[in-house]
């Protein structure tokens, strides 16, 4: 992971719920050049377990003549609040006690997300956004950056919907009830040398099922035993995967991120969804596809219902919800579609 940039913030953040963040830091990594209107700005909302190195997870994307050009756009992507990629999240040192707030860190919101990441659209004295782009947990950013600000002029949606369903926030309590079976979980304060590795690699396996779709395991495993260990191949997938993750990830945050999709509804406290999706006058395409367990392909319809200047693309996909993030020619033929029809719309 390359080193992002760090902005420590002169100023204190609270969140909905009303606790108090002092001189937090945020962390972003940039490509490309901020042009002299400040509004040629492409902003990328990672997912759960990602960081700001979106030209590695999205590389596919990236690049001269693709839909995210370095030569055209100034590409930013920070790392979230609650990040353990350096902006201010758990493993942050908390100012009050001098140790890191772990279990303490404060519950944030997708919203109080998007405000962080406003703060550093200000410090760079951003005019314009010319379009927001996420998938996951970053397309719920994307979607709520696009309601709250008036400096997006476009959004990209991929994989999720308006709101975050029973179905998800199971699977994503299942998964934290893994954490806090674990030994050392030690109800969130536990010994950073001595981490709940165990559940949070559980936690990783229980996701990555979600993740997929089951003909994609029938051809990737199918009923093989690795040779070495005596089990099946797809044991062996999901024990390395869980085993990764718990490598360079913080148990504590995945436990903050995973409610901050929790909390993802677009109508609260704002009305009804009609209400609030219909009245936002931008641009927004939305991608789905076909295979995706977690967020369903009739929830991005649903969405793209309610968006009065919506574009609805329904892909098909062996790789269900990991999809927009390897369907690289799908997506770039989507987002070149989309940025040609902004342009139209200019003219």
């Amino acid at each position: 992971m390359a080193k992002p940039i760090k902005h420590s913030l002169n100023q204190s953040f609270i969140t909905e719920s009303g606790l108090e963040l002092k001189n937090p830091q945020i962390a972003y990594r940039s490509w490309g050049t901020l042009n002299s209107k400040k509004d040629n700005v492409v902003l990328i909302c990672h997912a759960l377990t990602g960081n700001s190195d979106a030209d590695n997870w999205w590389g596919g994307l990236f690049g001269k003549g693709k839909p995210i050009d370095p030569e055209k756009h100034f590409i930013i992507c920070p790392n979230i609040l609650g990040s353990c990629y350096d902006s201010t999240g758990p493993t942050s040192l908390n100012p009050e006690t001098g140790k890191a707030y772990q279990a303490d860190f404060p519950k944030i919101t997708i919203r109080d997300i998007v405000r962080f990441n406003q703060l550093l659209l200000d410090k760079l004295d951003i005019s314009e956004v010319e379009l927001v782009v996420g998938g996951s947990l970053g397309g719920m950013t994307a979607l709520e950056f696009a309601l709250m600000d008036e400096r997006i002029q476009a959004a990209a949606l991929f994989a999720m919907g308006k709101a975050h369903s029973p179905w998800a926030i199971g699977i994503s309590e299942a998964q934290r009830l893994a954490i806090y079976a674990d030994e050392k979980w030690s109800n969130g304060f536990y010994d950073p040398k001595y981490p709940p590795a165990k559940g949070l690699a559980a936690a990783r396996a229980m996701a990555m099922i979600t993740y997929r779709a089951p003909e994609n395991y029938e051809q990737k495993f199918g009923r093989e035993i690795h040779p070495e260990k005596n089990i099946y191949q797809v044991e062996s997938y999901l024990n390395y995967q869980g085993e990764k993750l718990a490598g360079r990830f913080d148990a504590n945050t995945y436990v903050i991120l995973s409610r901050a999709m929790d909390s993802h509804d677009v109508s609260k406290d704002r009305g009804s969804f009609e209400e609030v999706l219909g009245n936002l006058n931008k641009p927004v395409l939305v991608v789905g596809f076909d295979s995706d367990l977690l967020y369903p392909i009739e929830e991005q319809r649903e969405l793209a219902s309610l968006l009065p200047h919506s574009q609805l693309a329904e892909l098909e996909s062996l790789y269900g919800h990991d999809a927009f993030l390897i369907e690289f020619e799908q997506l770039n033929d989507q987002l070149n579609s989309f940025f040609n029809s902004l342009k139209k719309t200019k003219q």
